[in-house]
């Protein structure tokens, strides 16, 4: 199902946007194709049960949302020493022009769908990493505030062979607005010959906020692409997470935690692709709801006919804490070649009355008792972080809400 372009999105407006960055005219006519699309392409999949739609994109209201000639925010980079360059997309887009002409829209095609056509045509804001050949880059850090109505922001990470980055990109609200806001981004990581990337997200935007992203990597032979991402702020988030493992001995990692309270939704989305030998794949994801908050959860792991000796895995954990609270899971496996190892498991379940009652027997009080046990429920994701900062910075989001 289309969805309508609305007024405020036309032509028009995309050529102010592009007119009042300077960019170049290859990128005005990618933005204008990108609005032209819209007008035939259908918003994401949903997971959908017997009788049940579990989550309603249709429902977004793109009139009311998204303002484009209005987009504001507040974005700090800070850059380690060395021959790393991480720059705002406006200034990579004059400063390398070639790079990002031949990267940009390579990953995540500008035109897979409604959503990501309407950030591609939209986006004001956005930030390029690049790592030339051989560089061992420190960590990248990334903060974007979100201080307007509606923002469209483009992260595009190109590592060369034999290099290596970890990123760590967070996303918050600011500004003295009231209302529904909306906030997009895509993440395209194209990741070289024996290359590493790690990249990290860490959303925390205000409870009025539409959250949609779609991060991308395309990994190249003996590369790297690992994901992990955090998901509490937010009303719905709709998130997808996906790995091309194109080269021989690729590998990922996908690893998400959300928390959702009072009525937030969150619809996430890890899907990988084998189509090298010798490729592996880890998508773990652990989530709690509590009060009326509902999560959808959808991993795919796709091995290609010609994706010899396949090593894939994939964990998804959803715990309860109310009985208000609801959670669906559809883990998938479609496999082409008989020459894999893989496995997939969902569990949905509330908090272990037996553990409750053991702890609440020996003194500790009942609420103290649930929150240390959905603590210890996050270890096993917590674990699977390997950047420091972002592995703290979840934990304490994680007890603040629990107090």
């Amino acid at each position: 199902m289309s969805t309508q372009v609305t007024p405020d999105i036309s032509a028009e407006t995309v050529r102010e946007l592009s007119a009042a960055r300077d960019e170049p005219e290859w990128l005005l006519e990618t933005r204008l194709a990108a609005l032209e699309a819209l007008e035939e392409l259908d918003l994401p999949d949903v997971i959908q049960t017997p009788g049940r739609r579990w989550t309603n994109l249709e429902a977004l209201d793109f009139e009311a949302l998204v303002d484009p000639l209005n987009q504001t925010e507040q974005k700090e980079l800070v850059v380690p020493e060395g021959d790393v360059e991480v720059l705002s997309f406006a200034d990579a887009v004059h400063e390398h022009e070639a790079l990002v002409r031949e990267r940009f829209g390579s990953v995540v095609d500008p035109e897979t769908n409604y959503l990501t056509a309407l950030s591609t045509a939209l986006f004001t804001t956005g930030t390029i990493v690049y790592v030339p050949e051989g560089v061992d880059a420190e960590d990248v850090t990334i903060r974007t505030e979100m201080d307007d109505r509606s923002l469209f922001n483009h992260t595009l990470v190109v590592t060369e062979k034999s290099s290596s980055v970890t990123i760590l990109e967070r996303q918050s609200s600011g500004g003295d607005l009231t209302g529904d806001r909306y906030y997009s981004g895509i993440v395209e990581i194209d990741a070289g010959e024996n290359s590493f990337v790690q990249y990290g997200s860490l959303q925390n935007l205000s409870e009025e906020t539409y959250n949609v992203s779609f991060k991308r990597g395309d990994a190249d032979t003996y590369a790297t692409v690992n994901f992990v991402e955090g998901n509490l702020g937010s009303r719905l988030t709709r998130s997808d997470i996906e790995t091309d493992l194109t080269g021989d001995a690729s590998e990922t990692k996908i690893v998400g935690a959300f928390f959702g309270h009072g009525d937030q939704h969150f619809d996430v989305n890890a899907r990988v692709w084998h189509h090298g030998e010798h490729t592996t794949a880890d998508l773990v994801t652990r989530g709690v709801l509590d009060e009326e908050a509902r999560s959808v959860y959808e991993g795919v792991q796709n091995v290609g006919e010609d994706a010899w000796d396949t090593n894939s895995y994939q964990r998804e954990n959803t715990l309860m804490l109310s009985d208000e609270s609801e959670a669906d899971a559809s883990p998938k496996l479609i496999i082409h070649n008989h020459d894999t190892e893989a496995s997939h498991s969902a569990t949905v379940g509330q908090v272990d009355r037996e553990d409750l009652f053991y702890m609440t027997s020996r003194g500790i009080p009942p609420l103290q008792a649930r929150n240390t046990l959905v603590e210890g429920f996050f270890v096993p994701v917590l674990e699977e972080i390997e950047v420091d900062e972002l592995r703290e910075d979840l934990r304490d989001l994680i007890a603040a809400r629990l107090r």
